[in-house]
């Protein structure tokens, strides 16, 4: 079972008002995405983040509207959001290491 919530336009801001979460904006085309799945998948799935960090994922193809605000031109993206806040944003893949000390700097 995913760790991984899947959200869309209609419940985003809801699922990244509180804590400390970070939403993968990605397609089912993009093969990066399909790079970075397994590490998500990993590191959602570690209890040292998975308890410290709320992992979303967005399609963009069927959630346009959120990406467009954030002017989000390249997938996968990801946005970090804190209480509401956006503190962080990484685009293109991550090797897991790079991914993980991304993450560690804003727990």
């Amino acid at each position: 079972m995913s760790n991984i919530k899947e959200i869309s336009d209609a419940t985003y801001n809801d699922e990244t008002n509180s804590g400390l979460v970070i939403t993968d904006f990605n397609a089912d085309w993009c093969p990066p995405c399909k790079m970075m799945n397994p590490i998500l998948e990993k590191l959602s799935s570690n209890e040292e983040l998975g308890d410290k960090i709320k992992f979303t994922s967005m399609n963009v193809d069927h959630n346009p509207e959120t990406p467009n605000n954030f002017g989000i031109q390249g997938i996968p993206t990801f946005i970090i959001k804190k209480d509401g806040n956006v503190v962080g944003r990484m685009v293109g893949y991550q090797p897991e290491e790079k991914f993980r000390a991304a993450l560690a700097q804003y727990m």
